[in-house]
């Protein structure tokens, strides 16, 4: 195998910078589990500040956050309606009914293309033999369906669906960075929309480690003990939470330069027909392989070769994602050798 050029698999592949390493290492810090510590306090109230909520708690992966805002939401044998590619329901290993007693209902998967009608006639009240449902989840950017943006009216409408209907919610928000920068979106416009989100600091970001559950201060309040529970009690998390700080007031605008990239790739992957550029709003790439000669594997292990790791979602589908750490080198490096391989 070529010495890798241009690593694609994930944007959770960052390394801190010699600058976030110093943010670091300068953090004053105190014991969270006894709620002391000066900077993850700094932390929580800068991320619920840019979002207009009461409070955020910080913990360390998106799943845990999820996991917990959706324990909060649905009762133990009660109901979620989510999209069938939902972080919640195909990445986090079956947490929500194996931890939280969490029963969840799929519409098929169509992102950007969501239609609110769906859900509202999906949503069950409660019933004698019926499962009621007791939250909505939707994903922003979608993770699986090519960072699709969900535009800002269809979240409107949702929320005057879960209004009507007495439910909650939730927003995985791991990478709504990117859909503000794509959209123009403000983050409390976002904000307001939902009961609860969840957003992460090491997708795009450029943080090691982390994400935040963003809600009311009750519910945060109660947020608190589940992460205890799920073993997400920590210690001198200042020196975490000064990379978190360091991401959100340095990195979002870049953010753009990502997107260019993504959009550059798409372009010259797509006379393959592979990938419709018009498509990629942010920073992931999906090239559906159904008509091409390879298949997902295959192509993986031939830009292996060439020094570009890429992720394989299945056996015809394959994930790009670009991020800070890649060089224009290494994306001219791709845009020529990539194609080849189709």
């Amino acid at each position: 195998m070529a010495d890798v050029v241009v690593d694609f698999r994930s944007d959770t592949l960052t390394r801190p910078s010699p600058a976030m390493r110093e943010a670091m290492a300068a953090a004053e810090v105190g014991d969270d589990v006894f709620d002391e510590d000066p900077t993850l306090h700094e932390l929580q109230e800068h991320v619920a500040g840019l979002f207009g909520h009461e409070a955020a708690l910080f913990a360390p992966s998106g799943t845990m956050a999820n996991q917990i805002a959706l324990q909060l939401a649905v009762p133990r044998g009660e109901e979620l309606l989510c999209d069938a590619a939902a972080h919640v329901v195909t990445d986090e290993i079956g947490a929500a009914a194996a931890l939280g007693g969490v029963s969840t209902r799929t519409w098929p998967s169509a992102a950007a293309d969501l239609d609110p009608a769906t859900v509202a006639d999906m949503i069950r009240p409660d019933g004698f033999v019926a499962v009621p449902t007791r939250a909505i989840a939707v994903e922003q950017t979608h993770n699986r369906l090519g960072g699709a943006v969900i535009p800002l009216a269809t979240l409107r409408s949702l929320r005057t669906i879960a209004d009507e209907a007495g439910v909650h919610l939730h927003c995985d928000g791991a990478r709504i960075w990117h859909a503000h920068v794509a959209d123009g979106v403000a983050l409390s416009d976002y904000g307001r929309l939902f009961d609860s989100l969840s957003v992460c600091l090491s997708k795009g970001l450029g943080a090691p480690v982390g994400s935040l559950i963003v809600g009311s201060a009750a519910n945060i309040a109660a947020a608190r003990k589940l992460r205890k529970r799920l073993g997400g009690g920590m210690r001198q998390a200042g020196i975490l939470a000064a990379a978190g700080l360091y991401a959100l007031r340095h990195n979002i605008p870049r953010l753009a330069e990502d997107h260019a990239r993504a959009h550059r790739l798409a372009e010259a992957l797509a006379p393959h027909g592979v990938v419709d550029p018009a498509r990629i709003r942010t920073n992931i790439v999906p090239l559906d392989l159904t008509g091409a000669a390879v298949d997902g594997p295959a192509f993986a292990a031939a830009a292996r070769e060439q020094g570009i790791l890429v992720s394989v979602l299945g056996r015809r589908l394959v994930r790009l994602v670009t991020h800070l750490d890649q060089t224009e080198d290494g994306i001219d490096h791709a845009v020529k050798v990539l194609p080849t391989l189709l």
